[in-house]
């Protein structure tokens, strides 16, 4: 009879009655999820990034839950991401059966009080992200405008989703700290209605929009130089834009860096998911683990590769951390941040 090392014995009975432990709570999460239809809730109309992506990862996603369930992908228009999430804390089913693709500045808009909040970022459950791609601000190619530096002495048009949206606070950040002269046009149903307003000469540029994004939807206008890259925001210089100026970079003064650093906060989280509040934990567990083997999936990343959409995952729980971060900013910051978009004379309303 081999007799171990009492110490030995001690260490290796927790391990013993978890993998005991361990069939049972994987058959508890199969059994739950068995023939079950999920849903993942698209903030934006049919066509563009956050739909494209949201489409993909439930084409995917399913297979690597325990139970294997299908996702059903569902639009949900309307108030530039507003209303999906306040759909998905206050009426959707808090059992880990909808996922959601989260308009990115959610988060932000909540830590500047923006008006029509009924959530917390912080107590849904995130699940992971598709990329961190940045946000970039283009002009268009009739303008003559190829630099940040020609919008400090020319007046460039842009055209901006919604009213409460990054590309409405990137233009006027840029305005009051960095000198620049964007004139913004808010107000438009989504990204795609900004893309016709730039080839009907209504506006010179677009407000904001990921760079992923436009090498998944518009390609050519890149190859063809019909759009420019006239600043990126993010945490570091993309590679494909290593010319191209950070939004942190066009300011000196420190206090000014430290807005222009909350503004860029949230691309880390360009593209990310969620779902409800109150979700046990194990099926949270459970959805972070198949979101992460779904960003690794052979079949996702050859689709996605197809598609020129960008794969550059985060975790649930780096996401969580993010947007906790997002919405623990210093309140000097976030008063001084909500001063700067106060300023309505950089804006006009689309009325058409």
């Amino acid at each position: 009879m081999i007799r171990f090392p009492t110490s030995l014995v001690v260490r290796l009975a927790p391990l013993a009655l978890l993998a005991a432990g361990s069939p049972v709570h994987a058959d508890a999460i199969a059994d739950f999820y068995h023939g079950k239809n999920m849903q993942m809730v698209i903030a934006t109309s049919p066509g563009g990034d956050y739909d494209t992506r949201g489409r993909l990862v439930a084409r995917h996603m399913g297979k690597h839950i325990p139970g294997r369930p299908a996702i059903v992908p569902q639009n949900m228009p309307g108030a530039v991401g507003l209303q999906a999430a306040n759909w998905l804390a206050n009426l959707a089913p808090k059992d880990g059966t909808v996922l959601h693709m989260v308009m990115q500045n959610m988060p932000a808009h909540q830590a500047l009080g923006g008006q029509g909040v009924h959530f917390d970022a912080r107590k849904f459950n995130w699940i992971g992200n598709t990329s961190d791609s940045p946000s970039v601000v283009n002009s268009w190619y009739t303008t003559g405008i190829t630099s940040i530096e020609q919008v400090k002495t020319k007046e460039l048009i842009v055209g901006a989703p919604g009213t409460a949206t990054a590309s409405v606070y990137y233009p006027m950040v840029m305005n009051a700290l960095a000198g620049t002269k964007f004139k913004i046009i808010a107000g438009y149903p989504g990204g795609n209605d900004v893309n016709i307003a730039m080839e009907r000469g209504e506006v010179g540029g677009r407000g904001s929009n990921t760079l992923a994004s436009w090498k998944t939807s518009r390609p050519q206008w890149l190859t063809e130089n019909k759009i420019h890259i006239l600043v990126q925001v993010g945490l570091k210089r993309h590679p494909e834009l290593p010319d191209v100026p950070l939004l942190t970079e066009l300011v000196s003064n420190e206090d000014d860096r430290k807005v222009m650093a909350f503004i860029s906060a949230d691309v880390a989280y360009a593209r990310p998911v969620a779902t409800t509040p109150d979700v046990p934990a194990d099926r949270v567990t459970a959805l972070r683990r198949a979101f992460d083997a779904t960003m690794k999936d052979p079949d996702l990343l050859a689709e996605a590769g197809k598609a020129n959409i960008d794969i550059s995952p985060l975790s649930g729980e780096e996401v969580q951390e993010i947007v906790a971060s997002v919405l623990d900013t210093p309140a000097p910051v976030i008063e001084r941040t909500k001063m700067i978009l106060a300023n309505e004379a950089d804006v006009r309303k689309l009325t058409k």
